[in-house]
């Protein structure tokens, strides 16, 4: 199996992952104002530096989120237009699983039965979800949600989130503290599910727990009765 990767919650990124858990390739940018405008050339670079095609891949995997509306938007809708052209199925995974993926196996050396996940969601507040530990990777318990630092539980917490919010929280991992999360990741998350009996969903509806900023304007009032 091999899966073409994208995730747009907080950077741009692109991997190509194979069914044995490898990342055969990665791309990710750190500027959040060009998400649109990297990833189709970045999955091209992808593919021809493996000497693969289009062809050669089995799905598109995208992460649905939580994240912002405009990058978030941009990743969906590229997986969307390749997957349709392709003609190869299209699957979607939270993106707070690939940040679970990467704090798993320092959570389980820590002793960490659970731990929390945790993405800027700007205004001072957080992406968040809850996560159990185990041997066969990490299994949502709760979330994803929207919140202020403070009000989350008194868990480890990781993640970019977690860094911004240290001050805020009970117990910020702070080696995690940059953590976002990644195409590669988002991969070998989807890997792991596989490899419990877990079909990939086909919903890549995004996650945005906030409305967009733009509204589509109402009606004029009159200036005279």
């Amino acid at each position: 199996m091999l899966l073409l990767c994208l995730d747009s919650s907080a950077v741009a990124s692109a991997a190509l992952v194979s069914g044995a858990g490898e990342v055969l390739g990665s791309f990710t940018s750190p500027d959040t104002r060009s998400h649109a405008e990297v990833l189709a050339p970045a999955v091209q670079r992808l593919l021809t530096d493996r000497g693969l095609a289009a062809t050669d891949l089995d799905g598109v995997l995208v992460g649905t989120g939580p994240g912002p509306f405009t990058g978030l938007r941009a990743g969906i809708v590229t997986a969307r237009a390749l997957a349709f052209a392709w003609d190869v199925p299209l699957h979607g995974l939270m993106s707070l699983e690939a940040l679970a993926q990467d704090a798993d196996r320092a959570a389980r050396g820590a002793g960490h039965p659970e731990f929390l996940v945790l993405t800027d969601a700007r205004r001072r507040e957080v992406y968040w979800a809850r996560f159990a530990t185990g041997q066969d990777g990490p299994r949502l318990v709760g979330g994803p949600g929207v919140a202020a630092a403070e009000q989350l539980p008194a868990l480890p917490a990781y993640g970019r989130g977690a860094g911004l919010y240290a001050d805020r929280l009970a117990r910020p991992v702070r080696e995690f503290g940059e953590a976002q999360p990644t195409a590669s990741s988002l991969g070998l998350a989807a890997v792991r599910r596989l490899d419990r009996g877990e079909a990939l969903g086909a919903d890549t509806t995004p996650l945005y727990l906030r409305e967009s900023d733009a509204k589509v304007p109402g009606a004029r009032k009159r200036a005279l009765a």
